[in-house]
């Protein structure tokens, strides 16, 4: 994969062929770069700017999301050791942290010291932060979505509920959540049915937020379903913006321990949907360096560019029993004109615009 400052110019040659050939699909640079036999080069650090070399975080942090707060950035995990949602800290994106455990205690209907807590999301709301989260319910045995608040970023956030916040224990459980706003301010949930827990079928839902962050409104949607060989058994892991008028999902799916695991894309009409599959296979997929690009969250940089935050396993260490770990990374998003231009995965340097 070539640096980012020169895999600018080559997207920019070959984006008129691309979008011709394919007008409805977005782009991965990984798709229009040259091979290399040689190897990169050793980086050259330009002046006034500042890169990094994915991945960022080299620990065990799965499932990422990423909040900016004044000048700092914040990051939250699924759990790994002994921490239910781990947290980082950086000033500049490159140079990570670790703080605390954002949650260090469990509410009553959840299990604890399971491993279970997952795919944590944060929002900033007046007076305070929201963490919706995943946990195991002990009365349904499923694994639902949890709901807690803090007055600061990194904790220790609460959870006073005696009930998970959404839980479609006749679906196989809700995993997975990710808030998304729209231009309004309006505020929207979307998650992942667990059916593959049980046999049963997968598929992304969506369902309005209260302005308070505490109170669902109206109905849950089903927004999209697992249909593609790709895929495997399963979808799950969503996050959605809107640009240029045109709603963007991305999803992960397939075996998150195995190089099967991808990042897949649908363009919906609004967070309530109805969303399409443009393509039949991934976004973006293992590489030779990359293996099981996934859990994928959108945020906004300080100085307004658009980032993904990713895990992904080092390729040949693939699995915990393998001695991996699915580390944090992060690379651009772009838009060329309508067209969605994902700037991953990358394992060489690259430059922070």
């Amino acid at each position: 994969m070539l640096p980012l400052r020169w895999r600018r110019g080559t997207v920019a040659l070959a984006l008129t062929a691309a979008v011709l050939a394919c007008a409805d699909e977005p782009i991965t640079t990984s798709a229009l770069d040259p091979v290399d036999t040689t190897g990169p080069a050793d980086p050259v650090q330009l002046p006034g700017t500042t890169q990094y070399t994915n991945p960022v975080y080299a620990g065990d942090f799965p499932d990422p999301y990423v909040l900016p707060v004044g000048s700092v950035y914040y990051a939250y995990s699924t759990n790994a050791g002994l921490r239910n949602v781990p947290t980082l800290r950086s000033s500049d994106l490159v140079n990570w942290e670790p703080v605390a455990d954002a949650l260090p205690v469990l509410p009553a209907w959840a299990e604890a010291g399971r491993r279970l807590t997952w795919a944590p999301a944060v929002l900033a709301l007046e007076g305070g932060y929201l963490l919706l989260y995943t946990a195991r319910d002990h009365r349904s045995g499923r694994q639902c979505i949890g709901r807690a608040e803090s007055s600061t970023p990194t904790g220790p956030f609460t959870d006073g509920s005696g009930t998970p916040f959404i839980c479609q224990a006749d679906l196989g459980g809700s995993i997975d959540a990710s808030v998304v706003r729209d231009s309004a301010g309006e505020l929207y949930v979307i998650w992942k049915n667990d059916g593959n827990c049980c046999g049963q079928a997968v598929s992304l839902w969506s369902q309005r937020l209260s302005a308070d962050g505490r109170t669902l409104l109206g109905l849950p949607v089903e927004i999209l379903r697992q249909d593609q060989a790709w895929e495997g058994s399963l979808i799950e892991g969503p996050t959605m913006w809107e640009a240029e008028g045109t709603w963007h999902l991305l999803y992960s799916a397939n075996r998150w321990n195995t190089d099967q695991y991808a990042t897949g894309y649908a363009e919906c009409d609004s967070p309530l949907g109805p969303c399409g599959k443009p393509m039949t296979t991934p976004l973006i997929a293992s590489d030779a360096e990359t293996s099981g690009p996934g859990g994928a969250e959108v945020f906004i940089d300080l100085e307004g560019h658009r980032w993904l935050a990713y895990h992904g396993w080092t390729a040949g260490q693939v699995g915990y029993r393998h001695g991996g770990a699915r580390s944090l990374r992060i690379d651009r998003v772009e838009l060329a004109g309508a067209q969605l231009l994902v700037l991953a995965p990358t394992a060489t340097s690259q430059i922070i615009p």
